[in-house]
């Protein structure tokens, strides 16, 4: 019996793998686009037609051209109107009396009845004119004829023809008739062109006076590029400058509105302008928009200046060239000119330029100084400037303070007799006794002027630079008295202030600059006692009456207005020893930079005048030491020792270090950092050795956990 074995096993060997399979998919062709109407089409190419900038030049050349003849022909019909009629005379007696002046109002009114009468008399005159037309024609026909028959006369007896005697008459007749028939051929086209002539010369006088709205004008003319101060735009500008008063006043006086406006000067870069303004409206109304009305005038704000004249009731407006304030000015004279040197007394220092160009020079004869603005605007170089003009002089002597040191009077050595460089507080204390020193010797020259009245002093200029830092100095004295602050103990405000009130007169001088000031770090009495007040951009109309006075900012004077990175080194000074236009009380100057090469060089050249200047600095820059270690090592092996034993034994170990500041509180606090504090033995404060040492393990056991 056969069978058929059946393996209860897998077979080893596998089955093939089934061949891959292939899937294709079959993509339809995209459905055509449906075809875009053409109204659509009609639509978009006319859009792009109307919408192109070739398109809106057209329109606008066609509009601009259509209305300059337009009004032209009304300024023509105005013009004669106003030639036949008293119109002109009516609205410049309205104008007087808008702005007040009762005077000017009373001689056009005198001048409008002179007019009314001569017109009067034409008309009488005219209705005698036709009898005396009439008789005149008739007089001269016979005349004419009786001279030509005489020249006929004349001519028939000479050439014996007595048909000659009619030969000038028929001559005359002749040539009427030539004139006739020329009148003929010409009248034609006459009628045809004279029209067009007509409009041409509408067109010139529209085009003239750039009679069309703004939309309409040229590009140049649109934005304002090179436009030309004319009286009608600075009446219209002043007129839309949202004064109700102003507005319904210039309305009362229509087109003579201009009569408000002195005459336009150029001045420098730009013009000048006085308005008298109309009763009932303030200067200061005026000056609080500034930058409604320098748009208006289609300048920008910093473009436009407006200060208070010396006439009532008139405000002085400065009026830049479009874009002249944004060009630099020239390198300093300093740096140009190597044979330049000072007068302190008699001399002016090249400082800078002033918005019309000319030079602005400042005399710093027995004048004490302040220059504030806010940070990185150009404070310091402007301050560099005037005390490297003035190091030219041999016979000035300089203690100068830094408080940023950052090296940007580093120049001065051996030229300045003091130079402190350094923020610390220490720096600040060192600052504070030069002050106080040069407060000695004031009062030392006081005393020999007493007794010698023309006793002569070299000038010495005491200059400190960001003079907050003094002002919000913490550290105090071992006498408890504040180095910072304006209290009657503040150490630096009281120097100051004596120097202020008597160091001109020996020509001991303060000399200050300082970063946006406040009444804290800027005192009232300290900015007041300032001969020469200097401001760069500042953020608000207070801190510019802080840095300027108040009368200054309200005749005009605007830091707050200046543009914070734009405008750098320009200053808003106020001052007797700069000149400035009669009745200012300010003026804006855009100071000369004098970069740190240059500045080095004009050092130099102070050098070479002076015989040899040791420049003294007082910090010591020695290493710094460690206190707690310092207290461990003078307690030595000793359990405890008293506080004050302590603090005796750290300043003779290191005195320039452990001075006056250290006291019994800065001993406790610096042993309170680390954990341990001084404790009382018998009722009196000890430090004990042990606590030291643990104080010092502690430190070394933080540091080495911070390093893991």
């Amino acid at each position: 019996m056969s069978g058929t074995v059946v393996h209860l096993h897998k077979d080893p060997t596998p089955d093939p793998e089934p061949a891959p399979v292939t899937t294709l998919t079959v993509v339809p062709e995209p459905a055509p686009a449906k075809p875009v109407p053409l109204w659509v089409r009609s639509g978009r190419a006319l859009k792009t037609a109307v919408t192109h900038e070739t398109t809106k030049t057209a329109v606008r050349a066609v509009a601009r051209h259509g209305l300059y003849t337009f009004n032209g022909g009304r300024i023509v019909a105005r013009r004669t109107w106003d030639g036949r009629t008293g119109a002109r005379y009516e609205r410049m007696l309205r104008a007087a009396e808008a702005a007040g002046n009762h005077e000017i109002a009373e001689e056009w009114e005198e001048r409008l009845q002179r007019f009314r009468e001569a017109r009067h008399r034409r008309r009488m005159d005219l209705l005698h004119s036709p009898v005396d037309a009439a008789k005149g024609i008739a007089v001269g026909t016979g005349m004419s004829i009786g001279v030509l028959v005489a020249l006929g006369v004349v001519m028939a007896l000479n050439s014996k023809n007595v048909g000659d005697v009619i030969t000038p008459l028929q001559a005359t007749i002749d040539f009427i008739a030539t004139l006739i028939r020329i009148v003929q051929i010409v009248w034609g086209p006459a009628i045809t062109i004279g029209p067009f002539l007509a409009l041409l010369a509408l067109w010139a006088v529209g085009s003239k006076q750039q009679a069309a709205p703004q939309w309409a004008l040229p590009a140049n003319v649109r934005s304002g590029e090179g436009e030309p101060i004319t009286p009608s735009i600075v009446v219209k500008a002043l007129r839309d400058l949202g004064v109700p008063a102003l507005r319904n006043a210039i309305k009362e006086m229509g087109d003579a509105g201009a009569s408000m406006l002195g005459p336009i000067r150029i001045a420098g870069r730009g013009v000048e302008v006085d308005v008298t303004l109309p009763s009932g409206v303030a200067t200061n109304e005026v000056q609080q928009r500034r930058r409604k009305l320098a748009e208006n005038l289609t300048r920008h704000e910093h473009e436009v200046f407006i200060a208070i004249a010396e006439a009532a009731r008139t405000v002085r407006l400065w009026i830049a060239d479009s874009g002249a304030l944004d060009e630099p000015i020239g390198p300093s004279p300093l740096v140009t000119d190597e044979t330049m040197t000072a007068d302190y007394k008699k001399g002016k220092a090249p400082w800078g330029e002033d918005l019309r160009g000319d030079a602005a020079e400042l005399s710093v004869y027995q004048r004490h100084m302040l220059v504030t603005g806010r940070s990185n605007q150009g404070k310091t170089a402007a301050l560099r400037a005037l005390a490297l003009w003035l190091a030219l002089d041999k016979s000035v002597q300089f203690w100068i303070a830094d408080l940023k040191g950052v090296g940007d009077w580093s120049m001065f050595q051996r030229i300045a007799a003091l130079l402190i460089e350094g923020p610390s507080d220490n720096h600040v204390i060192q600052a504070t006794e030069m002050v106080e020193d040069a407060v000695t010797e004031m009062n030392r020259r006081i005393e020999v002027r007493r007794t010698d009245p023309k006793a002569d002093f070299p000038p010495l200029i005491v200059l400190v630079d960001e003079a907050q830092k003094a002002f919000m100095c913490p550290a105090v004295d071992d006498q408890r008295r504040p180095y910072g602050g304006s209290k009657a103990t503040s150490r630096y405000f009281m120097a100051v202030r004596t120097i202020h009130n008597q160091g001109r007169a020996v020509d001991v001088l303060m000399w200050q600059g300082t970063q946006d000031p406040t009444d804290q770090n800027l005192p009232k009495l300290v900015r007041e006692g300032a001969h020469t007040r200097a401001s760069l951009v500042l953020g608000s109309e207070s801190q510019a009456k802080m840095a300027l006075g108040d009368k200054a900012v309200e005749d005009g004077a605007a830091p707050h207005l200046l543009r914070q990175g734009l405008d750098k080194g320009t200053l808003v000074v106020a001052s007797d020893g700069i000149t400035m236009p009669t009745g200012q009380s300010s003026i804006t100057v855009r100071t000369h930079f004098i970069d740190d090469e240059p500045a080095e060089a004009i050092a130099d050249r102070a050098r070479a005048l002076r015989d040899g200047v040791t420049t003294l600095h007082v910090v010591d820059k020695g290493e710094e030491r460690d206190a707690l270690a310092d207290v461990a090592h003078v307690i030595g092996d000793a359990p405890r020792l008293r506080t004050n034993e302590v603090l005796k034994r750290l300043h003779a170990l290191a005195p320039e270090v452990y001075g006056d500041q250290w006291t019994n509180d800065r001993l406790k606090s610096l042993l309170e950092e680390h954990g341990e504090e001084p404790k009382k033995s018998h009722g009196v404060m000890v430090i004990h050795r042990d606590h030291v040492l643990r104080a010092l393990a502690n430190r070394d056991a933080d540091g080495s956990a911070s390093a893991s």
